[in-house]
């Protein structure tokens, strides 16, 4: 490994975000930056593909296969990519993937110069597109404790998820301002030219390769992942965590009938999906203190206490002001947890696990959020607001219950194991 882990860094203390981390790793700066790029890229692309599907088939049902077709695409790509990072170079992987997803989204734009744009195509790149995407983000997340050290971990966290925040919120205004000027396939073009500039900053990055392993099957290499969370109390209690935390991220779902309920018009109701990833963004960009906690797992059921509460007050706000608030608040509460998160699975999970426990770590989201999903939708005919006190109080009771019996997250100190502890993989 080429890259130095352990720079000097300030010790004075601070509460906003230490940017000067982009300052003093070169190779996390080029990754930031490509990060940036991607994100920018993807909230332009992610606009189009359900505006082409809809315009030529008319069919909700039709959007909602393209969306699952990735989802699956992600799950697979979680897996297998798990696998690759622990076994071959993570920058040869994040290369790789970035550069396939470009071409993917170059061929959709060639697809919607065609006279009649083929509909195979859109579901094709689709499942392409989460695959590789997802191979590349677990190469990503396994690399970083190696680009910056495990000590900044909680700055890097915050930064890249500063990024993601500004793509959620920035991104698809641009995305809707090119489809107005040029149709679908400007936003194809654009999203795939944006994704292949990325691997620009990304040539700087060193090697990153993982520790020698005795070569594995893949299916036996996933195995011994899940065996690792089953020997590892702490890490597989953050996961559970998790899972819980990426339940409230379906509360999405009742942004429609919030709207209806308090009549409110399209900006409004557009201030509520902006809502979240606002106070997430405000999250990241104050969480300086976050590195410095002495019982982060406390910290981290905190959170997704607050986080649960918050969902559960979602009925009794009266009115937009009141809204907002609450979904700032959630969305404050939700980027420290998912903060304390990658520290706490990052800084205890051997070099050599990195990539298997990053991608299950990775699909906890999309098991929470499908879990979240069905609960509100089990309780829509009855309520939807009755199915978000249910969700908001069932998690603050499962978060109680995960600080009085799991004594590992209870107890976990903030300074982390120290590297190099063996395993068997």
């Amino acid at each position: 490994m080429s890259v130095d882990p352990s720079p000097a860094r300030p010790t004075r203390p601070r509460l906003l975000v230490d940017v000067g981390l982009l300052r003093r790793h070169r190779p996390f700066r080029a990754l930031f930056v490509a990060r940036l790029m991607s994100v920018f890229s993807l909230g332009i692309l992610v606009i189009a593909v359900p505006v082409q599907i809809q315009a030529l088939t008319g069919s909700v049902w039709q959007v909602s296969v393209a969306t699952a077709l990735d989802g699956a695409g992600m799950a697979g790509g979680m897996l297998v990519g798990g696998v690759l990072a622990d076994r071959h170079d993570r920058r040869a992987l994040i290369l790789v993937a970035r550069a396939l997803c470009g071409v993917g989204f170059v061929l959709l734009a060639l697809n919607g110069l065609l006279a009649a744009p083929s509909l195979a195509a859109l579901y094709l790149v689709s499942a392409w597109d989460g695959f590789f995407g997802a191979l590349g983000l677990t190469a990503l997340m396994a690399a970083t404790p190696a680009l910056v050290g495990r000590a900044d971990l909680a700055a890097a966290g915050a930064l890249t998820m500063i990024t993601v925040r500004m793509g959620a919120i920035l991104a698809p205004l641009v995305g809707g301002a090119v489809l107005g000027f040029g149709g679908v396939t400007a936003n194809y073009l654009l999203a795939g030219l944006g994704t292949l500039a990325t691997l620009i900053p990304l040539t700087r990055l060193p090697t990153l390769r993982p520790p020698p392993a005795a070569p594995q099957h893949p299916l036996r290499a996933i195995a011994a992942g899940l065996a690792y969370l089953g020997r590892d109390r702490l890490v597989a209690a953050v996961m559970l965590a998790g899972t819980l935390h990426a339940t409230f991220g379906a509360t999405r779902v009742l942004f429609p009938a919030l709207a209806s309920m308090n009549r409110l018009d399209g900006v409004a109701t557009g201030s509520l999906y902006a809502a979240v990833p606002l106070g997430a963004m405000l999250g990241a960009v104050t969480s300086g203190w976050v590195a410095r906690v002495r019982r982060p797992g406390v910290l981290l059921l905190g959170a997704i206490g607050v986080c649960a509460a918050a969902v559960a007050a979602l009925g009794a706000a009266p009115g937009l002001p009141a809204l907002l608030i609450v979904l700032a608040v959630l969305g404050y509460a939700g980027s420290i947890a998912a903060l304390v998160q990658a520290i706490l699975v990052q800084t205890h999970t051997p070099e050599a696990m990195l990539g298997r426990v990053s991608s299950l770590w990775s699909a906890q989201d999309i098991v929470g959020e499908t879990a979240g999903a069905m609960t509100l939708g089990a309780f829509a005919r009855l309520s939807p607001l009755l199915g978000a006190a249910w969700l908001g109080l069932g998690g603050l009771a499962a978060a109680g219950a995960l600080l009085v019996g799991c004594g590992p997250l209870r107890r976990v100190r903030g300074e982390g194991p120290p590297d190099g502890r063996r395993v068997d993989v």
